[in-house]
């Protein structure tokens, strides 16, 4: 193989490696970002979901009916 075209495929793999290490980076990023916003979001709901029963129980107790 020629010196040249062989420089060049070791150039080539060094940036595929960057940009694959780039890519997972980004992912984990996506991953995590999601995982957060599932979780302000499921969460408070699951949270009202329980408790507001609980006030409706309290608010017909107290008014007696």
């Amino acid at each position: 193989m020629e010196p040249e075209l062989q420089q060049k495929l070791e150039e080539q793999d060094k940036k595929l490696d960057a940009i694959f290490k780039s890519a997972e980076k980004t992912r984990r990023y996506f991953l995590w970002v999601l995982i957060i916003s599932v979780a302000m979001i499921i969460l408070p709901l699951i949270g009202v979901a329980i408790i507001i029963p609980r006030i409706i129980d309290l608010y017909t107790g107290a008014l007696g009916l």
